[in-house]
C-alpha cells in the first residue's frame, strides 16, 4: 500500500492540491507491495461511480502522473508524490 499527496491541473487554474490517494492491490502484491510503492513504469487504471483515472509511476514509485475525471467534471491532469 502506498499513499500519495496529489494535485490536479485544471486548464487555466494551474496545479491545485487534491485529496490524498491510497493505492492498495491486495491480491497482486508484486504490483503494489504491501509495504512499499509500485515500481517505475507501473500503470494503474480505475473506473467507478466516484470517477476514473489512469496514472503511471516513476522515480522508484515515489511519484506518478496521469489523468483523472471526477463526476460532473471534465478530465484533468493528475499527479502525486509519495506522502
Amino acid at each position: 500500500m502506498a499513499r500519495y499527496s496529489t494535485e490536479i491541473h485544471t486548464g487555466g487554474g494551474g496545479w491545485q492540491p487534491d485529496e490524498d490517494l491510497t493505492i492498495s492491490i491486495s491480491n497482486r502484491g508484486h504490483v503494489v507491495p504491501g509495504d512499499g510503492a509500485p515500481a517505475t513504469g507501473t500503470t494503474v487504471t480505475w473506473s467507478g461511480e466516484q470517477g476514473n483515472g489512469s496514472v503511471t509511476f516513476f522515480d522508484d514509485g515515489t511519484a506518478f502522473q496521469g489523468t483523472a475525471q471526477f463526476p460532473g467534471e471534465g478530465p484533468v491532469g493528475y499527479r502525486g508524490r509519495l506522502a
